[in-house]
């Protein structure tokens, strides 16, 4: 399969197929921590990287031909190797999935785009957004998530409150957490601040424990992690 992942078992997602909605690598990040490797396509220009009806054609052989069943996913999970809100089709395969069955959409995103309204209501029909918020403050947002230059970290931080406002199903905070990076208590409170105002069901805390392409990264201890979880409250969980 060319688009299509899985189904996997996912820590936090249960059995989940995956749709690859981006070449590699293509985003508007470039972070320190990812695995997939160095962005070679650093950009904030949508198209359709990948186009969807490759996708829905690839969709329906593994149904037909593998006798799948998509109802028996926890979820459909967009995502890929780079920023799944670049695709400008996103919106259509949606609506496609939508009618397709009755398998709930997750959204893993960045939250690069989440500060245009027009891009919140092209994924508001999903049934979850995971969401990243690993910095609050410009020089920590540069230094870990190495964005494209036309990013601010404010105007994400609003689109998340927005999204809140506006979006009916779940929202779950993604963390990446850094050794030595953005694990400092008192960036953490920063971010506590912040997340009170984004108001999501769950705060998701993250590590890196696969093999990133930097050297030098290196995950946060359990107990370290156990200590911002708490500062963070009840939302906050270790995955």
């Amino acid at each position: 399969m060319q688009y299509l992942y899985g189904p996997i078992k996912s820590r936090r997602l249960g059995v989940s197929l995956g749709i690859n909605l981006t070449l590699p690598k293509t985003c508007s990040f470039d972070c320190l921590y990812c695995q997939i490797g160095k962005t070679n396509n650093l950009t904030l220009s949508r198209s359709e990287y990948v186009k969807i009806n490759q996708i829905i054609e690839e969709l329906r052989e593994w149904v037909h031909n593998g006798k799948n069943d998509l109802s028996s996913m926890d979820y459909i999970t967009l995502s890929g190797s780079g920023e799944p809100m670049l695709n400008s089709g996103i919106s259509d395969l949606i609506i496609y999935l939508k009618g397709l069955s009755n398998a709930k959409i997750a959204l893993i995103t960045n939250s690069s785009f989440l500060c245009d309204s027009s891009l919140r209501k092209e994924i508001s029909k999903v049934d979850l957004v995971v969401p990243s918020l690993d910095a609050v403050t410009q020089e920590l947002f540069v230094k870990i998530d190495r964005p494209h230059e036309g990013l601010r970290i404010e105007d994400i931080i609003n689109g998340l409150i927005s999204l809140r406002k506006e979006f009916r199903g779940k929202i779950w905070l993604e963390v990446m957490l850094v050794k030595g990076v953005n694990d400092d208590i008192r960036h953490i409170r920063k971010l506590k601040e912040v997340i009170d105002r984004i108001n999501p069901d769950k705060v998701q805390l993250n590590s890196p424990v696969r093999t990133v392409s930097e050297a030098g990264v290196f995950s946060v201890s359990r107990p370290k992690l156990k200590k911002i979880a708490n500062i963070l409250g009840e939302k906050a969980e270790i995955i």
